[in-house]
């Protein structure tokens, strides 16, 4: 038996998955119902189709999250920065080259995962608080290269000016937000898939087992920093594609796309979800972006008085138990 094959078997033992028993639902039930209660909201609610984009884009940014924090257990404050350069790249390209919606979130995905390519390879041969200050770093890095390329970027001003082209050359972005909701959609439950898919197979369970111990997964043969660094690359390709969306449906690109506020805003959404699953960081982006929107339109000055109490909340009813208690009540295995 070869090391690759003990890895993955410590693996599936170190998150609870028997190789005897596989997964009883298939890989695309998930994305499926995901993607049908996407297009139920959008028929319900039409009138708040933009703010049904915001909550598929950062579904999508947190799902990034997701693989960096809850599936390889590395700790990060930073994460804006992929996003924001994704954001960046769309726009630039959109404005200077073509406005290809397409062609547009291909150069965000590239833009993300080089740049989280390139950041990894230094990042990731640390852990704990020390890799933490230093993905804060990278940040304020991008943030500040950002600030003064602003021949580029625009600087305090922020990216505008450049118009995204029809969807196929048939379907113009609307001032209703119809076709930014479908297309954001659609992208999310594509990624969503891969992710399922990449999470459940060999290389993710060896990540997974790396996160539960990484010198025994090292032992077993496991190329511990390639297979975190293939993930976070990953991540920033993800994280890449959710920053181009946002400056696809906006047509802008701001500063505060690289900024420690949004870093620190997905961590939220990925608590409240649950760390770990995927499905978690669907609901937390979900719950954090309409609870925002909600209590901001009642009191826009004290608004996050009520994000803290759900935090406390989360604290003390973890998320875990909360879906653990819901999987008894539905009679389905933990």
């Amino acid at each position: 038996m070869n090391a690759i094959t003990l890895a993955w078997r410590r693996a599936q033992q170190a998150t609870g998955l028997d190789a005897a028993q596989p997964h009883c639902a298939p890989p695309w039930r998930a994305p499926l119902v995901l993607l049908v209660l996407g297009l139920a909201a959008c028929a319900l609610m039409p009138e708040q189709l933009g703010l049904l984009t915001r909550i598929f884009i950062s579904a999508l940014f947190v799902l990034s999250l997701d693989l960096v924090v809850g599936i390889a257990g590395l700790a990060t404050l930073g994460h804006a920065a992929v996003f924001g350069v994704g954001a960046y790249a769309a726009g630039i390209f959109a404005l200077k080259v073509m406005p290809d919606p397409l062609a547009g979130l291909a150069i965000g995905i590239l833009a993300g995962a080089v740049l989280a390519l390139l950041s990894g390879a230094f990042l990731l041969r640390y852990q704990g608080f020390t890799l933490l200050m230093l993905t804060v770093a990278v940040a304020q890095i991008v943030l500040s290269i950002a600030q003064k390329a602003r021949g580029w970027t625009g600087a305090d001003d922020g990216l505008s000016g450049y118009v995204i082209a029809p969807l196929f050359g048939r379907f113009a972005f609307d001032m209703e937000g119809r076709v930014a909701a479908f297309y954001t959609l659609a992208v999310l439950v594509v990624v969503f898939y891969v992710l399922r898919r990449l999470v459940d197979s060999p290389f993710g369970l060896a990540v997974r087992g790396i996160h539960e111990n990484r010198a025994r997964m090292a032992a077993l043969g496991t190329p511990v920093f390639a297979r975190l660094l293939a993930l976070y690359t990953v991540a920033g390709a993800v994280a890449g594609a959710a920053g181009a969306l946002s400056a696809q449906t906006t047509a802008v690109v701001g500063l505060d796309s690289l900024s420690f506020a949004l870093s620190a805003e997905a961590l939220v959404m990925l608590i409240l979800g649950g760390a770990g699953r995927l499905t978690g960081a669907l609901v937390g982006a979900a719950v954090f972006t309409l609870l925002h929107h909600t209590a901001a339109s009642i009191n826009p000055y004290h608004w996050l008085f009520v994000v803290g109490a759900l935090l406390m909340l989360v604290v003390l009813v973890s998320p875990a138990r909360v879906w653990a208690w819901l999987r008894g009540r539905m009679g389905t295995p933990a």
